[in-house]
């Protein structure tokens, strides 16, 4: 579908430390550890695989212990009872550590009459229903292979991750009339840079340093909602006089 023909105007949210206080994840696999699906020795070595994952998620390396640590993570489960199971666990967990602020925008884009999808590393199946309890549109999220009901442990498609979420993005508008122009994206996170470049409006929610110098260079609006802002505001004088430098420098050029 050309620019000239389509009509929608979308926002895109990343979910963890974005619309989420942590790893919607991490949640996760904290509920089915309490559920007696794995032993504590299990629940620590995905647990590390995360965490690796989140400070150093450009490495090809991480993404792949990443990939392979939650693909064993789900493998063997049925998906009736994991999509049970995420139910429960947005209740006790998810629900009481939401952004409200990031909610709040969220819902002023639905006020407007924009959809708003979340684009996500965390299996489709939970990001989905963080969508559906909040109202959203939809969801885009990693993809995890079933057969007879039950998962493989191997993934259709890649982790949605850097890159693949402005993939995934594109890929939706094609199909759903959506003008990324015009359209919004919402991060923390450096590593989801593909993703805001892909739209015309891109938003950085409680950015990590390197999103938050790039925002202030590229004077894109900065929503802080952690209760550590006094932190930030001491770095800010100091990442204005970065982002004022790396803008002498200029813009990175898009391929």
């Amino acid at each position: 579908m050309s620019e000239s023909t389509a009509t929608k105007r979308v926002a895109f949210f990343d979910v963890d430390n974005t619309l989420l206080h942590g790893s919607s994840l991490y949640l996760l696999g904290r509920g089915m550890y309490r559920r007696g699906y794995f032993s504590k020795h299990d629940i620590v070595t995905f647990m590390l695989a995360n965490l690796r994952f989140r400070l150093n998620g450009e490495a090809a390396v991480e993404i792949d212990k990443y990939q392979k640590a939650a693909c064993e993570f789900i493998a063997g489960h049925s998906v009736k009872d994991l999509e049970g199971l995420a139910a429960e666990v947005y209740d006790e967990f998810v629900s009481p550590k939401l952004w409200q602020g990031a909610i709040e925008i969220a819902n002023q884009h639905l006020i407007q009459g924009e959809e708003v999808w979340l684009v996500t590393a965390t299996p489709l199946e939970m990001a989905q229903l963080i969508a559906d309890r909040l109202g959203f549109t939809g969801a885009l999220g990693t993809r995890a292979e079933a057969v007879n009901g039950a998962y493989t442990g191997k993934l259709i498609g890649n982790l949605l991750h850097g890159k693949e979420k402005a993939i995934a993005v594109r890929e939706l508008a094609t199909t759903d009339n959506i003008d990324l122009a015009r359209s919004y994206a919402y991060s923390d996170s450096h590593h989801d840079l593909p993703l805001l470049e892909a739209v015309g409006n891109p938003r950085a929610i409680n950015p990590d340093t390197f999103l938050q110098i790039r925002a202030i260079r590229d004077h894109w609006p900065i929503h802080e909602f952690r209760r550590a802002r006094w932190l930030k505001n001491l770095s800010g004088s100091f990442l204005a006089r970065l982002a004022t430098i790396l803008n002498a420098i200029g813009p990175r050029k898009r391929n």
